[in-house]
């Protein structure tokens, strides 16, 4: 006859619990480190991209008489109602270049208008309007910035803008790419017309927007 203390040993429910809990908060502290690292690492080569892009379009303005691009994005190609106060500039967007093309001849890579965080969307952040950009902006549209094309509504550039500081010229697609889910949060990395690169929340992006050129 064995004796009690030789008998084999297995875990209660109760141990088995307190081990699962213990995983779950592991999980919970190492997996927003985890995710905010890899984050700002695509946010890094984001604001690479743009600075780069951003020095495209200075190349661009200075065979240009100052002028940016006059250049739409995919927003403006696919969804046209959004200029439907500006009928003549609505009904030539089908003929103006995307943004992207039109900087081709001054960027070295069509690498650089692909953020590596873009998934995707398919309504767009700042009209509510559908627009199939899956899986990626990129890979559907070839480019996850978007433009500011008001830019080139007003054929604006380096010589007209009131503050080249406060005016965002590309900036991405969605605001999920690089916002978080806990809390929910919508940010955008944005180049500026002075050249420099900076993460912004949605609001502060909509000021920009409604700040004249």
């Amino acid at each position: 006859m064995r004796s009690l203390s030789s008998r084999p040993h297995g875990f209660t429910l109760i141990e088995l619990l307190v081990v699962i809990a213990i995983i779950a908060i592991l999980a919970a502290l190492i997996f927003p480190v985890f995710f905010t690292a890899r984050g700002k690492a695509r946010e890094s080569v984001c604001f690479s991209n743009l600075r780069q892009v951003g020095m495209s379009i200075s190349m661009y303005a200075q065979d240009n008489d100052g002028l940016y691009p006059y250049a739409i994005d995919p927003a403006d190609r696919y969804t046209p109602i959004i200029w439907s106060q500006f009928p003549n500039f609505q009904k030539d967007l089908l003929n103006i270049q995307m943004i992207h093309e039109a900087l081709q001849p001054y960027v070295k890579s069509k690498a650089l208008f692909h953020c590596p965080a873009d998934t995707g969307f398919d309504t767009e952040d700042f009209t509510g309007l559908p627009l199939d950009a899956t899986p990626s902006s990129f890979e559907k549209f070839g480019t996850s910035y978007y433009y500011r094309t008001e830019i080139a509504l007003r054929r604006a550039g380096e010589m007209t803008f009131q503050s080249s500081a406060q005016v965002n010229v590309l900036f991405d697609g969605a605001g999920r790419w690089h916002g978080s889910l806990f809390p929910l949060a919508q940010r955008y990395s944005t180049l500026f017309a002075d050249g420099h690169v900076k993460s912004l929340t949605r609001s502060r992006l909509d000021e920009l927007w409604a700040t004249p050129l």
